[in-house]
């Protein structure tokens, strides 16, 4: 009878593992077992300022993200499962903390991108919608001489909210 007892948890569990067609991360982040691919698009740089490398960066950027941080690592060239696309829309300084001799004492780099996110499985989170961040510079500094510093921490900041808001679902 004990015997019997254990059998049929165990395959009451099994079963239950095997119907939760759920696959869950460490970051929080849940996406169906039927996901399989995923796609990251060109993003072509529509802002007035350009920055050369921003959009390739970005793309790779997004790819490594989803790579590291989910079981997914096949990346397909057309539409995968969950598919990127869009346009960088900004990228623009500005001073701000003006003093009183009208002369910024701080400068601000923000970037803004269009993200167009279809998922093949599940439809209803699909989204279209902005990413922007920023980060303050000194005004001794040029620009030229920050960019790559400030691009990079600007980046991970978007592409942490476009994975929240395509897996983690915030």
């Amino acid at each position: 009878m004990k015997l019997l007892k254990i059998i049929s948890l165990s395959l009451l569990f099994v079963f239950t593992v095997m119907a939760c067609r759920v696959s869950y991360s460490f970051t929080g982040g849940t996406l169906s077992a039927d996901v399989k691919t995923f796609s990251v698009q060109s993003f072509p740089n529509r802002a007035s300022l350009v920055n050369p490398d921003l959009s390739n960066d970005f793309a790779e950027d997004l790819k490594e993200k989803f790579r590291s941080k989910t079981t997914l690592d096949e990346i397909v060239g057309g539409e995968g499962h969950l598919n990127f696309e869009g346009e960088i829309t900004g990228y623009q300084t500005k001073a701000i903390d003006v003093t009183s001799d009208d002369i910024s004492a701080t400068n601000r780099l923000t970037i803004t991108i269009k993200v167009r996110f279809t998922n093949e499985i599940e439809p209803d989170n699909d989204f279209d919608k902005s990413f922007s961040a920023y980060s303050d510079f000194d005004s001794t500094s040029q620009l030229s001489d920050v960019e790559d510093e400030l691009v990079e921490e600007i980046l991970e900041d978007i592409i942490d909210d476009i994975y929240n808001a395509a897996v983690v679902n915030w």
